[in-house]
């Protein structure tokens, strides 16, 4: 049975800290930020969730009899510095004597928030260098995060994106569309106008499905193009009924060479945006040969 008496005293100082910082607040503006109330409290409710998770796990509660040879019994707390969106806080960690208490709210050895890694990984896919990302978390959270903290975190990113361009295809697309499309990319320290070659299919089941994109060496050519139709061969597609594609020279051939039987459309879009290109004589005896 839990003992009232500590269990209230346990958890009183809480409340007074909660009122305490509530009684402050002026504007909604004062729970946010790095130095809001939200901010001050998320040490002081993660420990008391910790203390929870550790009476749970021995199965009595703080200073209670039954835990008398028990085999088992709290061991004081560790200290740890844990990164979030809000800043960098100090937390007490409870421990037991057999150090089988792992709680699942924190890894092993985690030191900072999924939501911190989150934001750093949304300013990565923006396009944003190591130090840029450094600099808008500490301006806009004074939080302080390395470089190399920043480049352990989008390498996570990697796996999974190795994981997704390499997953097994179907064996037949009645449809596929390919089409580059062309970006300022950071390589080797320059910002170059990039081809990124991307790949739509539709299944059996006229489901779509972004079956890949892989990153050129400058402009669009065939001759990578053969690469990305083979990289699609090698994935598990066996045959491709029609390609969808635009004028680029050699890239029916290229196609043809890894899928003989596919039948090429020409993109409508590019054939109008070739056509109103073009002068209005030459639109005119496309439309009405002589």
């Amino acid at each position: 049975m839990v003992d009232s008496k500590q269990s209230t005293t346990s958890v009183v100082p809480s409340v007074e800290r909660i009122q305490q910082e509530l009684a402050r607040a002026k504007s909604i503006d004062d729970f946010f930020g790095k130095d809001g109330i939200f901010a001050r409290l998320f040490a002081d409710t993660l420990e008391q969730m910790l203390d929870a998770e550790v009476t749970a796990h021995l199965g009595y509660p703080r200073h209670a009899p039954e835990g008398r040879n028990s085999g088992n019994s709290r061991n004081g707390k560790r200290t740890r510095q844990l990164r979030t969106s809000s800043g960098d806080t100090t937390i007490q960690l409870p421990r037991d004597r057999n150090s089988s208490f792992h709680s699942p709210l924190l890894e092993a050895y985690q030191t900072s928030t999924n939501e911190l890694e989150d934001k750093i990984i949304g300013l990565y896919s923006k396009g944003m260098s190591a130090r840029d990302i450094q600099d808008t978390l500490h301006e806009a959270y004074g939080v302080e995060v390395s470089p190399a903290t920043i480049s352990t975190v989008t390498d996570k990113v990697w796996g999974l994106v190795e994981a997704w361009q390499n997953r097994p295809l179907s064996a037949i697309y009645p449809i596929v569309y390919l089409d580059a499309i062309h970006l300022k990319l950071r390589r080797d320290g320059k910002v170059v106008n990039t081809a990124v070659y991307i790949v739509l299919g539709v299944d059996l089941d006229g489901q779509r499905d972004v079956l890949g994109h892989w990153v050129g060496d400058g402009a669009e050519g065939a001759n990578f193009w053969l690469s990305v139709v083979t990289d699609l061969q090698a994935r598990g597609v066996q045959d491709i009924f029609s390609a969808c594609i635009d004028g680029l020279s050699g890239f029916k051939d290229a196609i043809q060479a890894v899928f003989p039987r596919t039948q090429i459309q020409r993109c409508i879009i590019h054939q109008v945006r070739q056509s109103l290109s073009t002068s209005p004589g030459r639109i005119a005896r496309r439309l009405w040969p002589i």
